[in-house]
């Protein structure tokens, strides 16, 4: 019998109940008619177990383990993914998570470092305003300007301006090559350091972005590439120093220089045709590590870090286990 809306109530758990899912205890027990109900009762906060607010439906529950079910509970505010590393009337600058893509599709053009991304989920500007209206401010009244992108699948520093004024003049330091910017990764194979430089076109030739040996066509780009370990002979971490800011410009280098990133979905036929395998990895292991520039009001220079994330360094840890 399902109980009233309004009740409070306490079920503790018995061996019966081991393994089931939180959303099939609430049903089972007459927390929620529906499966429907029964998931919104988790996600919305309602259900607690031992004393914990479990928002995940599928979440296995143990024999003896207490559940609360409080109806009045306030829905929890989720957690923000990424941080925020610096934020003042001109910029902000986040660390952006794995995952999320920097911007909602606009289009080719515009800046040089333009990313023609296409996911259409939650960005880099979202999860920034969304910290912003957790630390109680409105979040739409302040604008976010692009000033250069990150790939989605690739973790670390972006910085937005949020005036015109610091948008025109973190721009200009974009194109003309006056930003530091370094990029930590983990590659196939055993590299050694190294200066890469080529003319990147928007089509090789087989429909993936890549360098052209015609001097008169593409961009110029320069990666510096500096070993920092060598994981057995599978493997090499790098630190990568960025001259130029093109699209895909770490990935497209290193594959072409017979080292594809771990992780790599698109810029990796050539190692696979020569029947290598590819290393596994949950993620690209690309982060961008530091991002230094002049504060385009102040002057000074600023510098910002961001620490390795967890699933990165896991992903390292695994390798070094091969």
């Amino acid at each position: 019998m399902t109980i009233a809306p309004s009740d409070e109530k306490q079920l503790r758990l018995a061996a019966a109940d081991e393994g089931q899912t939180l959303a099939a205890t609430a049903r089972k027990h007459g927390l929620a008619a529906t499966w429907s109900e029964a998931r919104r009762l988790v996600t919305g906060g309602k259900l607690a177990v031992d004393g914990q607010v479990i928002l995940d439906p599928a979440h296995r529950v143990r024999e003896g383990a207490l559940v609360s079910y409080k109806p009045r509970s306030p829905k929890p505010v989720p957690p923000v993914p990424g941080r925020i590393v610096f934020d003042d009337s001109q910029v902000v600058v986040i660390d952006k998570p794995e995952g999320y893509s920097s911007v909602p599709y606009v289009g080719k053009g515009g800046h040089e470092d333009d990313e023609p991304e296409v996911d259409e989920g939650t960005t880099a500007m979202d999860l920034v305003r969304g910290h912003w209206r957790k630390r109680g401010r409105k979040a739409a009244e302040t604008p976010l300007h692009v000033v250069h992108r990150i790939d989605k699948d690739t973790s670390g520093l972006l910085v937005f301006a949020k005036t015109k004024s610091a948008e025109k003049a973190l721009a200009a330091l974009f194109r003309a090559h006056d930003v530091e910017r370094t990029y930590l990764c983990v590659v196939h194979g055993s590299l050694t350091d190294r200066r890469i430089e080529s003319r990147l076109v928007e089509d090789r030739g087989d429909g993936l972005r890549g360098s052209t040996r015609q001097p008169h066509q593409g961009k110029r780009a320069v990666t510096h590439v500096r070993v920092l370990e060598t994981i057995g002979t599978q493997a090499t971490q790098c630190e990568v120093r960025l001259e130029t800011g093109k699209t895909h410009q770490i990935r497209i280098h290193l594959a072409e220089n017979g080292h594809p990133l771990v992780g790599e979905t698109v810029y990796m036929r050539d190692w696979v045709r020569h029947e290598r395998a590819l290393l596994p990895a949950k993620r690209l292991l690309l982060h961008a590590a530091t991002l230094a520039f002049v504060h385009p009001t102040t002057g000074e220079r600023v510098a910002f870090e961001a620490p390795l994330p967890r699933d990165f360094v896991d992903g390292v840890t695994a390798l070094r286990k091969l």
